[in-house]
C-alpha cells in the first residue's frame, strides 16, 4: 500500500508518535523505553522551552491505516547563529527495516528543511547535545542507558543507503570501579589535599541541599562546553527545566562539587544509578506502581552512569578532577557499584578521553551523527 507522510496535528497523533518505538522494539532486549510522563512534556511546546527558538516538524508515516514510522525535524536557530551554520536536524526517527518508509521520512524532512533555506541535514540530533544523539554503530549487545539512542543495526544501513556520511562520532567508556584508589589518582589527590589553596569538595545527602547549586553548575557548563558540538548555552528557564527533568532520578550522593577560594563552583561531576532494568519493568510508566521498579533498580544496580562534569578553565590542572574522582569512586563502592558508564564523549575530546583511560576505561559503544548536503 502507498506510504503517506503527515504531520502530527492532534493529541492522538502525538500519542501514536510517542508510543511507536515500543512496538518496533517489542522484541529488542536491550531497548529501554523513555519515561513517558517526561516524554509528553518533552514534545509539548508549552512545557519545553526549546520549541520557542526552534522550527520543528513531527511526522508520522502510514501504510494504509497502520503507523509504520516517525521522525522529527528541528532547526535550532540559536545554535545555527552561534556556529554560523544553516543546519537542519532529523531526530527521534523510528521505523522497521523498511527502506521505503525510511526514505519517505528523510525526504519529507529534507523538503521541509529546504523550504526553510537550510543547507545541510544532520542527525540523529535533538534540540541540543543533552538529548539522545547519534545512531549506535558499535556495541549493539549492550543495554542502553538513559538519554541515549538505542537502534537496530539496520538503521545504520538505512541512513548510509540514503547517502549520509559521518559528521562526528561519540564514544562511551566502561570503567571498573577500583577496590582501592588508583595510584595515579592517589598521588594527585594527596597533592590536592596538601596544596588545595582553599578548594573544598562538597558532597550531598539530600536533593534539597543540591538546589542552591543548580544555577551555578549550569553557568559553569555554559562557560566550559562552548567547543562541544551541538551545545548551546542554557537559559535560566532551561536550567530549571533540565534540573526538574533529571534531579528526581539522581541519588544526591552521586553529585560532587568543588568550591573555589571564594565559595564559587569551579568543578562538578554528576552520576546516577543505572535504572535501565527498572524502566524496562515499568515499561516507561511511573504510575501507578512503576516508580517502585525504578527505586528498586537504583538500589540493586551495580552500574553508575556519569551524566555531566566540568572544571572551570582557570582551575584545571590543580587536581580537582582527581579529588572528585576519588569521592565518586568511594560513593560507588559504598553503594555496591562495580562499573561506571561514561555516557557519550566526542571522539575528539582528548582531555576527557585521556581522563577515562587513565583510570582504565575502555570504549564499549560508539555512536555516529550523520550529515548530508541538501540538494536544491
Amino acid at each position: 500500500m502507498t506510504i503517506t507522510i503527515r504531520q502530527v496535528q492532534s493529541r492522538q497523533d502525538l500519542k501514536e508518535f510517542i508510543f511507536l518505538p515500543e512496538k518496533i522494539h517489542r522484541n529488542h532486549s536491550n531497548w529501554v523505553p523513555p519515561i513517558y510522563i517526561d516524554e509528553w512534556d518533552f514534545f509539548n511546546p508549552d512545557k519545553n522551552y526549546a520549541f520557542s527558538f526552534c522550527d520543528t516538524i513531527l511526522l508520522l508515516a502510514r501504510r494504509g491505516q497502520q503507523v509504520v514510522g516517525r521522525a522529527m525535524g528541528i532547526i535550532n536557530h540559536k545554535y545555527n547563529e552561534i556556529s554560523n551554520e544553516k543546519d537542519a536536524r532529523f531526530s527521534f526517527i523510528e521505523t522497521w527495516n523498511d527502506k521505503e518508509v525510511f526514505k519517505s521520512l528523510i525526504n519529507a524532512i529534507s523538503a521541509w528543511a529546504r523550504e526553510k533555506g537550510m543547507q545541510t541535514l544532520v542527525g540523529p540530533m535533538g534540540f541540543s547535545d543533552k538529548d539522545p544523539q547519534g545512531f549506535l554503530i558499535a556495541g549493539f549487545d549492550e543495554p542502553v542507558v538513559i538519554s541515549s539512542n538505542c537502534n537496530f543495526p539496520y538503521m545504520v544501513d538505512l541512513i548510509e543507503g540514503e547517502g549520509f556520511t559521518k559528521k562526528v562520532d561519540l564514544v562511551v567508556y566502561k570503567i571498573q570501579v577500583p577496590l582501592a584508589v588508583p595510584p595515579v589518582y592517589a598521588a594527585i589527590y594527596e597533592r590536592f589535599l596538601r596544596n588545595n589553596n582553599g578548594y573544598k569538595v562538597i558532597e550531598f545527602t539530600s536533593r534539597r541541599q543540591v538546589r542552591p547549586y543548580i544555577q551555578p553548575v549550569f553557568e559553569l557548563i555554559n562557560l566550559t562546553f562552548t567547543d562541544i558540538y551541538g551545545f548551546q548555552p542554557f537559559s535560566i528557564k532551561e536550567m530549571n527545566d533540565f534540573a526538574n527533568r533529571y534531579l528526581y532520578l539522581i541519588n544526591p550522593r552521586f553529585i560532587k562539587l568543588v568550591l573555589g577560594p571564594e565559595n564559587e563552583v569551579v568543578g562538578f561531576v554528576i552520576g546516577m544509578s543505572d535504572l535501565s532494568k527498572g524502566i524496562q519493568k515499568a515499561k516507561g510508566r511511573l504510575l501507578p506502581f512503576g516508580f517502585i521498579h525504578l527505586l528498586l533498580a537504583g538500589k540493586k544496580s551495580t552500574q553508575l552512569n556519569l551524566l555531566l562534569g566540568a572544571i572551570h578553565p582557570q582551575h584545571q590542572g590543580k587536581g580537582l578532577d582527581a579529588a572528585m574522582g576519588v569521592k565518586m569512586f568511594e560513593s560507588a563502592r559504598l553503594t555496591g557499584k562495580t562499573t561506571l558508564d561514561s555516557h557519550l564523549e566526542l571522539e575528539n575530546n582528548t582531555k576527557v578521553r585521556a581522563e577515562m583511560e587513565r583510570v582504565g576505561g575502555k570504549v564499549y559503544k560508539r555512536y555516529r551523527i550523520y550529515q548530508k548536503p541538501l540538494d536544491y
